[in-house]
């Protein structure tokens, strides 16, 4: 049975497998309290039977030992009966009702000196049905006597026997009832949950905002709400940023190609090209295709990792010297206009050495490009704090600057800048400039490295206030030489 229950619930619907199972614990719950309910009234209608046959019981013992028995014996109520017998099992005295000849327990069943209680046939007593029987000692110790009381328990099965008819009754009608309230209850309460479950099936993936319906209440089902809306315009941001960045990608892509190809055309037009200088064209748009097809693979990993964070990264973490980490990076530029300034001391960091060197090479290569005639490379720590602004955690702290004399950028770009495929100044030719891909691989790369970068101007006051380039790296203690 209970198997072919469980087979039938997980075909039944949310609202009906509530309902069931509700009313299955009802069922069970008012079976258990009928029981309990019929036990301890039983028991309470037994003791008061109990106290009542004890209690004349007592009051005839008493006038045993005086020896004042009248005859018959006086009793309350006509469902009593009173017997007092002799050692030898003899009736010395009895109520009015009782018999005078043979007892109501035999011998057998009656123990001498001892308060007993017992339950026997009535038709032994004159009664209908089971009576209690008990026994009171009496007399003295040259004639022992015993008080049998007994009392008919036809009233106590009678009282149980409505109270149960009004279980078996009243109990199916009031389950009955309850599943009626239970079934609009859970149909109330699970209709925010259709209105979600309609409202996402709308859902198609069209331009625009689209959010599921929010409850009023503010319960578990609101939060849910809330939350899945919350998801939806992730999902649509993220949506929107890949369409632009496919969009921008394809753009770059095509500028290079369509470059090539007009080389090419070019050339052939000519019959007899420069074919030195038609070479060293494509070759510049080539290494230009490279760079850019290579910033998008990085891009790519580092939102594939950044969207699996579970996921152990393939890059190799380990303690890096940013000292001579800078002077690898500054030995690849001319000096002047590249000037490093060494620090004085090792100063550590944990990352990945490539990673770092290509924040370096992006940074360096975008203030050159800038610059009037003069940039500047240099590492200063430990400072103490986090090395995330605002952010716990964290004992110390080295601050990398990069900084140009060049035109700067106004603060109300700083934080654009950092966004795929922007370009300030958007005339540049394609060797002057790059995609505008550069600091947003930076901040994706710092921030991987537990660090952040910030921009800020090198001389506010200059005609010219130039770049200062700000990136903080979490200090690291010197490592073990082994």
């Amino acid at each position: 049975m209970r198997r072919r229950i469980s087979g039938l619930l997980p075909d039944l619907g949310l609202r009906s497998r509530l309902l069931v199972l509700g009313v299955v614990g009802l069922v069970i719950g008012f079976a258990l309290g009928g029981a309990l309910l019929l036990g301890a009234l039983g028991w309470t209608l037994q003791r008061s039977v109990d106290a009542e046959a004890l209690r004349t019981a007592d009051a005839v013992a008493l006038l045993a030992a005086e020896d004042a028995l009248p005859d018959p014996l006086p009793v309350a109520g006509a469902q009593l009966r009173v017997q007092v017998v002799d050692g030898q099992g003899r009736i010395r005295a009895a109520s009015i009702d009782a018999d005078r000849l043979v007892p109501m327990l035999g011998p057998d069943q009656l123990r001498a000196g001892e308060r007993q209680r017992l339950v026997v046939d009535g038709r032994r007593v004159g009664l209908t049905g089971p009576v209690r029987v008990v026994t009171v000692p009496a007399g003295t110790t040259d004639e022992p006597r015993t008080v049998l009381v007994a009392k008919s328990m036809s009233d106590v099965r009678h009282s149980l026997h409505v109270v149960r008819n009004l279980l078996l009754v009243g109990f199916p009608l009031l389950v009955a009832g309850l599943a009626v309230v239970a079934w609009r209850v859970v149909g109330a309460t699970l209709r925010p949950v259709e209105a979600l479950r309609s409202g996402a099936a709308e859902i198609t993936g069209r331009a625009g905002a689209e959010r599921l319906p929010v409850p009023a209440g503010r319960d578990e089902i609101h939060r849910l709400a809330v939350t899945l809306n919350d998801m939806l315009d992730r999902l649509a941001a993220s949506r929107d940023r890949q369409r632009a960045f496919v969009a921008d990608a394809a753009h770059e892509l095509r500028s290079p190609v369509t470059n090539m190809r007009t080389e090419l055309e070019v050339a052939r037009r000519l019959g007899d090209p420069d074919w030195p200088a038609v070479a060293e064209n494509l070759l510049a748009d080539t290494e230009r295709l490279s760079r850019l097809v290579d910033d998008l693979l990085l891009l790519a990993r580092l939102d594939e990792q950044a969207a699996r964070p579970d996921r152990p990264a393939p890059h190799a973490v380990g303690p890096v010297e940013l000292g001579e980490l800078l002077r690898g990076v500054a030995g690849r530029y001319p000096s002047p206009p590249l000037r490093h300034e060494p620090p004085p001391s090792p100063l550590w960091t944990e990352g990945d050495p490539g990673e770092l060197r290509r924040v370096l090479v992006n940074l360096v290569e975008n203030a050159l490009r800038h610059a009037h005639g003069e940039v500047r490379l240099a590492v200063t720590g430990p400072h103490p704090g986090p090395a995330v602004p605002r952010q716990r955690g964290g004992s110390a702290y080295h601050l990398v600057t990069v900084t140009d004399d060049g035109p700067g950028i106004p603060a109300a770009d700083r934080e654009r800048v950092f966004a795929r495929f922007t370009r300030l100044d958007d005339a540049r030719g394609r060797d002057a400039g790059g995609a505008g891909l550069g600091l947003a691989i930076v901040r994706e790369l710092v921030r991987r490295a537990g660090g952040a970068v910030e921009l800020a101007d090198a001389a506010p006051e200059a005609a010219a206030p130039g770049l200062r380039v700000t990136v903080r790296l979490p200090a690291l203690a010197d490592p073990d030489p082994e």
